[in-house]
């Protein structure tokens, strides 16, 4: 394979997982999009919405910190397949109660939390098994091919919700939702790595301190982690609640469903771009540009017609994606692979800390202050912390350890 961005699918270990990674962030881009409709037809409100979506938010934050010392102590292909496999059988569940007609919002926030729970618990295993599934010459084209290919199941997600839930209804969007959660433990299976992947296990509160010490010896893992807190946050209150709700007003669910593809078609193009532009100041640029962000928030909340909207989400695409490539690289490069996991799992927690709350809080928000209102604000909080995190000299003058050409000696 001439093209570099390539270059890491002839390790076998890393098919498997970016084949897992694959199916499992298609099936994850179908399930908040059809259980968001789920509620909208249940009871159509955007505080029930909001709770609902919510539950989900929180279990990851109650576990993720688990998820991280679970991936240091033991195999994290296995992990990977038990969760996926608790994933499929919670979105059948919920399917299984919107088609038969006993869905109600206690259940759903009932399988919504123990969803949640899995999916934190999987969550710091998939990001760090990256760097033992290819040389180190190979990582910066790992992320960015791993990102390409999740962000094409995320686009094949949000496309195939969109269809499912206008033709067919929330019910079976879900049901399709489980079947894709079975195939990416499926292809978990098929990786296969040395048993020195896990680490001795000691009592878990040891592990957890020396990840703590780890995430807080450098001012741009704790800055940026705060930032995305607030980035989450506003994100997921925008385009989890608030989005559906304008777009059932304005040009329709399939066009939602089209516009949640679009920016993950911009995060395509933006994992291209990423594996062949490798600047040295890689984290400064990636953060830089989080401000692109701001610019769906804006035109859903002034200009709600579809084609500046699909504008948007795809710059924000393009945008997001080169701050996560850079991210992972920055994290893989400079925290101790045994340590990783449970530094993801902090970045995790402080990432999705307040997504809860932003859910929760989005519908009265909008019902108080009006929808445009609230997404305009949240515009303003995602560039003023930006903003704030590009004033620290960590994050301004972190550079990229010198690339080895994949194949290089040594």
């Amino acid at each position: 394979m001439s093209n570099p961005l390539f270059t890491p699918l002839r390790e076998r270990p890393f098919r498997a997982l970016v084949t897992g990674r694959t199916f499992a962030d298609f099936a994850n881009a179908v399930a908040p999009f059809a259980l968001a409709f789920a509620v909208v037809d249940l009871t159509g409100s955007a505080v029930d919405l909001g709770i609902v979506v919510g539950a989900r938010s929180l279990a990851n934050v109650l576990l993720v910190l688990f998820g991280g010392m679970l991936a240091d102590r033991l195999p994290r292909s296995v992990i990977l397949q038990g969760t996926e496999t608790a994933a499929a059988l919670t979105q059948a569940a919920i399917a299984a109660g919107v088609l038969c007609g006993f869905a109600s919002i206690p259940l759903l926030v009932g399988l919504s939390l123990v969803n949640g729970a899995v999916s934190a618990i999987s969550l710091p295993a998939a990001a760090s098994l990256t760097p033992l599934t290819v040389p180190a010459a190979m990582l910066a084209q790992a992320n960015a091919l791993v990102r390409l290919l999740s962000n094409a199941g995320r686009i094949a997600g949000a496309g195939l919700a969109g269809v499912l839930v206008a033709f067919a209804g929330s019910g079976w969007a879900l049901g399709g939702n489980a079947v894709l959660f079975l195939a990416a433990a499926v292809a978990y299976r098929r990786i296969r790595l040395p048993r020195g992947e896990r680490i001795p296990g000691r009592r878990p509160f040891a592990d957890l301190a020396e990840g703590w010490r780890e995430f807080r010896a450098r001012s741009w893992v704790w800055l940026v982690v705060l930032q995305f807190t607030i980035v989450n946050a506003v994100n997921a209150g925008a385009l989890l609640v608030i989005g559906p709700l304008v777009a059932d007003d304005t040009f329709g669910r399939t066009g939602w469903g089209i516009a949640l593809a679009a920016q993950t078609a911009g995060s395509l193009l933006g994992g291209v771009i990423a594996a062949h532009w490798q600047p040295r100041r890689m984290l400064l640029i990636g953060v830089a540009l989080v401000m692109v962000d701001a610019l769906p928030m804006l035109t859903l909340g002034e200009t709600p017609y579809l084609l500046p909207l699909l504008f948007a989400m795809f710059l924000s695409g393009v945008a997001l994606e080169q701050f996560a490539v850079a991210w992972d690289v920055s994290l893989q490069e400079n925290v101790p692979p045994a340590k990783l996991a449970r530094v993801y799992s902090y970045d995790m927690l402080g990432s999705f800390l307040a997504m809860p709350l932003g859910q929760v809080a989005a519908g009265p928000v909008a019902e108080h202050a009006g929808r445009s209102a609230t997404l305009a604000g949240g515009a303003v909080l995602i560039v003023a912390a930006t903003a704030v995190v590009l004033t620290n000299p960590q994050v301004r003058g972190l550079v990229r350890r010198a690339p080895i050409s994949p194949g290089a000696p040594g």
